[in-house]
């Protein structure tokens, strides 16, 4: 799909944006290794998260929206899709701005099984191209009596899993694969695990996350230690659902453990909007000529905020508001407008922290006096695509000044976009990304592969276009 983008001189409004995509993907999985009927409002409707909805239900746990349970005539075949459309309400009007409900996310009800409840699937698992898909379900998998096959697209198919099926296979999980055994599709033969103290090499909240969810099923205490923070979405769930979870600082990082065999208890979830979809139109916001946007509802988790930080040492007029805590996860408003941008340095224990939001800072960093730079960044070689070359290409032929170097970015900032054609790679944050940096080019931009955006950010092209009413266009 082609997708032309026109630079835009204003850009209002007072918007929400789609579920948080790895608070949607943990509800569905603790939702159906819980006894009783978990309630999760606000899912995430894009692929990545439909994958593993379809996952769950191949294991057979029972998937429903709250309108099928009202009427079991209703054909499950496509509902997944039509209730998505239908979350894409019309726009309407606050205070002579666009306010575009869409992203209030679907209803559903997850039927649990408890932790020895899942069935052997029937078919191979089907991740797509969401990788929190498939390593977090593999650790689930590890800890059942059966085999079960996961596989993905061709870019998930190329992405080296080692760093979950290596500690895997210490607790005890038999697992084959590609290239010596850590490429999908994969191969799990789960059992009896054991409790294992691993250390990450790498600072990865997929990796924490697998290892935890596969210490459910092993007696005794695991524990994940990481040189840096990373998400924490797995452990505050985990709490919420009953499960035992100690946490210690330990250095950069953190220390968790987590009990093995706890009875976990079904609950109500909310789920707040994603701050990395909300990072897009920050920038926008920040970048944008006359513009002025209120983000609504968004996670706040400080594990996640690294692109808050960043944006404000930057010198973006950032204002949050409305703050509150729902099931251990901080949420609220955030206010943003057009503001003068200045170069800095990004790296270290920041990276984990903002790793799904880098390709953006390297777009504000082109329009920020001086020089923008970032290290420790190298693991986005391995994402849905090499992100690092990706972004680097897209914003040279924008005719941005940005340098790939071994682990980041070096982006020089004050030279004039124009409109080019670019390609997403089949990635949808490099496709937003870039899409953001058109809206400042002068001329029209083309991407290829603008489709990619639906993996996360459903309805951001139309949410892009409702923005731009009111403003003016420069052709």
């Amino acid at each position: 799909m082609f997708k032309e983008i026109l630079p835009m001189r204003g850009l209002h409004g007072v918007i929400r944006v789609p579920g948080d995509k790895s608070i949607s993907h943990r509800a569905v999985m603790l939702g159906a290794l819980a006894e009783g009927t978990t309630h999760i409002e606000g899912f995430l409707t894009a692929e990545d998260c439909l994958h593993t909805l379809q996952c769950i239900r191949s294991l057979g746990v029972t998937v429903q929206t709250e309108d099928e349970q009202r009427s079991k005539q209703e054909q499950q075949v496509g509902w997944l899709i039509s209730t998505a459309q239908a979350d894409l309400a019309e726009s309407t009007e606050v205070n002579g701005w666009v306010e575009n409900p869409m992203p209030a996310g679907m209803r559903i009800l997850i039927e649990g099984k408890g932790l020895g409840g899942l069935q052997e699937p029937e078919e191979v698992l089907d991740a797509g191209n969401s990788g929190t898909t498939l390593r977090l379900l593999s650790g689930i998998l590890a800890g059942q009596s059966f085999t079960s096959f996961l596989t993905g697209d061709a870019s998930l198919c190329k992405r080296p899993m080692e760093r979950i099926t290596i500690p895997l296979r210490k607790m005890g999980a038999q697992i084959m694969g590609r290239r010596g055994g850590s490429w999908a599709p994969l191969a799990i033969r789960g059992g009896k695990l054991q409790a294992i103290s691993y250390q990450l090499p790498v600072a990865s909240a997929q990796v924490k996350s697998a290892l935890l969810l596969a210490g459910l099923f092993a007696p005794g205490w695991t524990e994940v230690s990481e040189p840096a923070l990373s998400r924490n979405h797995t452990e505050l769930m985990l709490e919420a659902f009953g499960t035992e979870v100690e946490k210690e600082p330990q250095g950069a990082g953190m220390r968790v453990r987590v009990k093995g065999f706890p009875t976990l208890q079904a609950q109500k979830v909310s789920v707040p909007g994603d701050l990395s979809s909300a990072a897009f139109l920050l920038v926008a916001g920040a970048i944008v000529p006359a513009a002025k946007l209120t983000i609504k509802s968004v996670g706040l988790n400080p594990t996640r905020d690294g692109i808050i930080e960043v944006l404000q040492a930057m010198g973006a007029k950032l204002r949050i508001t409305e703050v509150q805590q729902i099931a251990g996860e901080l949420r609220g408003t955030i206010e943003v407008e057009s503001s003068a941008l200045q170069g800095i340095s990004v790296g270290g224990e920041m990276i984990p922290r903002l790793i799904d939001e880098i390709p953006l800072v390297a777009v504000a960093g082109l329009f920020a006096r001086g020089v923008t730079e970032i290290r420790d960044a190298a693991e986005l070689k391995v994402k849905e695509s090499n992100r690092l070359l990706a972004i680097c290409e897209g914003l040279s032929r924008l005719g941005g000044r940005v340098e790939e170097l071994s682990d980041g970015l070096r982006i020089y900032g004050g030279h004039p976009l124009y409109g080019a054609s670019c390609r997403s790679f089949g990635d949808h944050r490099i496709a937003m990304a870039l899409a953001v940096a058109a809206l400042c080019a002068q001329g029209t931009t083309v991407l290829e592969g603008a489709e990619a955006v639906d993996i996360s950010f459903p309805g951001f092209w139309r949410l892009l276009e409702e923005l731009r009413s009111g403003s003016q266009c420069v052709r």
